[in-house]
């Protein structure tokens, strides 16, 4: 490959990473100040069009990142730094798909328990279910995060 082809990958590599990581970050803090500003009907319809919304650039941003990155390890020799890479490249995007599953479910789940607000049972799986939202975004960050590690390193 080129030198200008390697730059221009990387800078695109850097773009798309910087898109997807400053996403999760910025939905982190839209999160907590929605969370302490909405009353839970528009809280709900909010997080409903945000995740659509996001959901477009944050897929575009992390399938470019996993295009170009291929592009630039392509034919280079296998080692534990890269095998580990793919490896959480595939947990990453295996936890991503759950985390949407699980928001829409979520989502509908939220809008029934607002039609009904006194069913303690309804509350109670929306109380559960936020805590493994939670735990889902908390393993995205973390999995974003090791890869990011992995692709400094592969990147020296």
């Amino acid at each position: 490959m080129t030198d200008t082809a390697t730059a221009t990958l990387t800078g695109l590599l850097i773009f798309a990473s910087s898109v997807w990581i400053g996403g999760l970050f910025a939905i982190a803090v839209v999160a907590r100040v929605a969370t302490a500003t909405l009353d839970a009907t528009t809280r709900v319809a909010f997080f409903r069009r945000l995740g659509r919304a996001y959901g477009i650039v944050g897929t575009v941003s992390l399938a470019l990142a996993y295009g170009v990155g291929a592009a630039l390890l392509y034919g280079r020799a296998w080692n534990g730094t890269l095998i580990a890479a793919v490896t959480v490249a595939a947990a990453l995007a295996a936890t991503l798909a759950a985390g949407v599953v699980q928001a829409r479910r979520m989502t509908r789940l939220r809008h029934r328990s607002l039609d009904v607000p006194q069913d303690d049972v309804l509350a109670s799986r929306v109380r559960s279910g936020a805590a493994r939202a939670g735990g889902l975004r908390a393993l995205i960050a973390l999995l974003t995060l090791v890869l990011l590690a992995l692709s400094v390193e592969l990147g020296t």
